[in-house]
């Protein structure tokens, strides 16, 4: 009986510490990654071409135009933090990467991207997403 105990308390700590370490981990990891992501943008330059790229593309500036009229109190997330652990969360960190490394080797169209990131989110979490999307090219 005490070994029971022993054994089912065990699993238990393990099942708490195991989630503990999840949330924390996902937390940490995109909190790095947005860090990181932003200073590399802003240090090199990339977040002006990202910009002019935008504007200069009719189907993303429309994609991203509805931003402004948004209610953002509605929204599932409100700070790119907060978007990135959701993005971690449901789409994973490992497509992100194929994703973000076909993006750059450009053997990707953002039709395609935008199938698969619209195929694992939420209309709202769209949303919430063009809304931090047009935040940040305008630095709103």
């Amino acid at each position: 009986m005490k070994f029971l105990k022993f054994v089912l308390i065990t699993i238990i700590v393990l099942v708490i510490l195991g989630y503990g370490i999840y949330h924390f981990g996902t937390k940490v990891a995109s909190d790095k990654l947005v860090d990181t992501i932003s200073t590399e943008l802003v240090n090199s330059g990339e977040m002006e071409e990202i910009k002019q790229s935008i504007e200069n593309d009719p189907e993303l500036m429309s994609f991203l135009e509805d931003a402004k009229s948004i209610n953002e109190s509605k929204l599932p997330f409100r700070t790119k933090e907060e978007a990135t652990k959701v993005l971690i969360k449901k789409v994973g960190i490992t497509e992100l990467n194929d994703i973000r490394e076909q993006v750059q080797e450009g053997t990707i169209s953002k039709e395609i991207v935008l199938e698969k990131v619209q195929g694992k989110l939420t209309e709202e979490e769209i949303l919430a997403l063009k809304v931090i999307a047009y935040k940040e090219l305008y630095n709103q």
